[in-house]
């Protein structure tokens, strides 16, 4: 779905500062440079080591707004040996813009991301 898209990239654990993640590749708008775990829906979904389905971000206590087109939010963390080391995230212009199957083909991608490159 073409609005479904205004923003995707990937946040990744920050080397030089403990519980933190910094921006990685993406397509969209600026983004935030960096969040901190347990900030806004990526950093739940880093500290949780969950994948965080958002149907609306305005409901999402903590959210992080860095693009007022963004109505739903998926995050997915990408781990490695129990280890977080990044996070895939989107954002759709549509409320309930992801559901539970974009869920499991993103962990799936996060899956072969965790063991195909050199974190």
């Amino acid at each position: 779905m073409e609005t479904c898209s205004p923003w995707l990239g990937f946040y990744i654990l920050d080397p030089s500062t403990p519980n933190q993640l910094i921006l990685g590749p993406f397509h969209g708008k600026v983004a935030c440079q960096t969040i901190k775990f347990g900030k806004g829906v990526c950093g739940t979904a880093a500290e949780k080591m969950e994948t965080q389905l958002v149907p609306d971000v305005e409901a999402f206590p903590g959210h992080i707004a860095c693009d007022e087109d963004s109505k739903s939010e998926i995050v997915v963390p990408i781990s490695v040996q129990g280890k977080i080391v990044g996070i895939i995230d989107l954002d759709c212009a549509e409320i309930r813009g992801f559901d539970e199957v974009d869920g499991r083909g993103l962990e799936e991608l996060a899956g072969l991301l965790g063991k195909a490159c050199d974190w």
